[in-house]
């Protein structure tokens, strides 16, 4: 079956995206293959002096209800998927005068954009394709005699392939497509059951899909013997994969993930209250920073831990400048993404051939809910998106000293980095940049002490007198299980701290604080990262 040639004489077009659609039914046409057609695709084809028959009278029955059912109809379906070699199939084709259809062309509703631009319940239901769906899976079905297309960027290729098999085509192109098709359809499907779940509020539905469509294969996954690609979802959210790409090597699977975090990390600074720069290394934070100018926020983060930071990933909040552009540009990195950059900005960059300048048209909102989704062994896990903010808090003062203005400012700020670096945790910062990240650790005590070392080595890189913790301040992720932790902040120089709190032993924890005349403000918000 391999090289079972199907010859294409008739076909039925059906599209919303009309790209490629005029010169594809023309040279169709030339080769005598009889068009029909629907509605807005008819009328399209018919304008540029093409002969198209209506399937209204292929069918015998006229569009109705404002052109929910057309389609649907034995003479459409039966000539889609009676099989040509089964004696009883075509029988039955020519009893009910049922033509056979050898080439099916649809794209289906735009139901996704509708959804993406915000439309109203009522207008994304009416761009639920129904009978497109139906017309594919039917045709993808019965690929050993049909071919079905439902991307344009497959008229090419279908056209070449008649072109070199004299107007046939070979069962290898009608499988491949055929296996588009399908998954297609249910990415299609998985975006509408995953919009209805979204509106009536279900967490939980009893199924759930996903689906999304191939930006590209890369190279390999996290390591070189695994395979990897990068596919885009309907949501609508800037992004790594919303992003151009104005030049560099192709992002790896690292680099996008770490991209990703990077990204995200950043957005959580309104670039209208202040210039932020975040620097990421294994989707870990190693540096976040607001400043006077990105160049200044950039330079700031870089102070925390300038040996991670060599081949990082860096996020800024704002369009990048060509000062910032210069700073970055002076040790290597990996990525750099915002949400636009100046003409000189982009021309510094250039230089740089293998880094990879990413502009994304606009800032992730934090605030914004969506889904998360991780496999795990025979399952996923599912999770709505950590949308908490801090400035949406209830922060409440535990110990006797409360924050001052500029220790709050800069625990607010801590707060805002925390929720971006991987469970367990410590956060050190100053003067609204981090000064000693703990990132991942087993035990808070150690994530603790990690911070205070990384502070004590950027402090002999940049020959300081002092690690900057000193006078600094400190974010958990997650409460204090025991003083201990707590402990290890203050002996590094924290003076406040911020965290959930919810521990059993919180009185412990507290009364440590007070003994330090540290002072504590509970969010009553965990930020586990895994």
């Amino acid at each position: 079956m391999t090289n079972h040639l199907r010859p294409i004489r008739r076909a039925l077009l059906s599209v919303s995206d009309k790209s490629g659609l005029a010169d594809f039914a023309r040279q169709l046409a030339s080769r005598g293959v009889e068009l029909i057609s629907t509605g807005g695709t008819r009328a399209a084809l018919v304008d540029i002096g093409l002969v198209v028959r209506d399937v209204s009278d292929l069918t015998g029955f006229p569009e109705v209800m404002g052109g929910r059912v057309k389609t649907l109809h034995p003479k459409v379906h039966g000539g889609l998927l009676a099989v040509r070699d089964d004696e009883a199939h075509q029988e039955a084709a020519e009893l009910h005068g049922i033509a056979p259809i050898d080439l099916l062309v649809v794209n289906l509703y735009p139901f996704e954009e509708t959804v993406a631009r915000g439309a109203e319940p009522a207008v994304c239901i009416e761009n639920i394709d129904i009978g497109g769906p139906a017309m594919v899976r039917a045709a993808a079905k019965n690929h050993a005699d049909v071919t079905v297309v439902v991307d344009p960027q497959d008229y090419g290729t279908v056209l070449a392939e008649m072109a070199a098999k004299k107007g046939a085509t070979t069962f290898a192109l009608r499988q491949r497509l055929a296996a588009k098709a399908f998954a297609r359809t249910a990415a299609y499907d998985a975006a509408i059951s995953n919009w209805f779940a979204e509106s009536v509020a279900d967490p939980a539905p009893p199924y759930r899909a996903v689906g999304g469509r191939l930006i590209e294969a890369l190279r390999y996954g996290e390591n070189p013997h695994q395979a990897a690609s990068f596919y885009r979802t309907p949501e609508a959210r800037f992004g790594v994969a919303t992003a151009r790409q104005l030049q560099g090597k192709q992002l790896s699977y690292n680099n996008i993930n770490d991209t990703d975090a990077a990204y995200e990390c950043v957005a959580e600074f309104d670039p209208r209250r202040t210039a932020a720069c975040a620097i990421i290394k294994h989707a870990n934070p190693c540096g976040v920073a607001e400043g006077a100018s990105l160049v200044d926020a950039y330079r700031r983060a870089l102070l925390c831990d300038p040996v991670s930071a060599f081949g990082g990933v860096v996020a800024v909040n704002q369009t990048l400048d060509a000062d910032a552009a210069r700073a970055i540009t002076g040790i290597f990195t990996e990525v750099i993404i915002a949400p636009d950059a100046t003409e000189e900005a982009i021309t510094i960059v250039k230089a740089k051939r293998n880094l990879r300048l990413l502009l994304a048209g606009g800032l992730p909102n934090p605030r914004a809910p969506g889904l998360l989704i991780k496999t795990v062994a025979g399952g996923l896990l599912t999770q709505s998106r950590d949308n908490a903010v801090v400035d949406d808090m209830q922060i409440k003062t535990v110990t006797k000293r409360a924050p001052t203005e500029a220790e709050l400012a800069d625990l607010i700020f801590a707060y805002r980095v925390v929720k971006h670096v991987k469970s367990n945790t410590i956060v050190f910062a100053k003067d609204r940049a981090t000064v000693g990240i703990g990132a991942g650790q087993m035990s808070r005590v150690d994530a603790a002490r990690i911070a205070a070392r990384k502070a004590e080595d950027a402090a002999l890189e940049a020959d300081l007198p002092a690690p900057l913790t000193t006078d600094s301040v400190v974010a958990s992720d997650a409460f204090f299980p025991f003083a201990d932790g707590l402990l290890a902040t203050i002996i590094a120089g924290a003076t406040a701290v911020i965290q959930p709190g919810g521990s059993v032993n919180d009185d412990e924890v507290i009364k440590a604080a007070n003994d330090h005349n540290v002072a504590m403000v509970f969010t009553g918000m965990r930020h586990f990262r895994h």
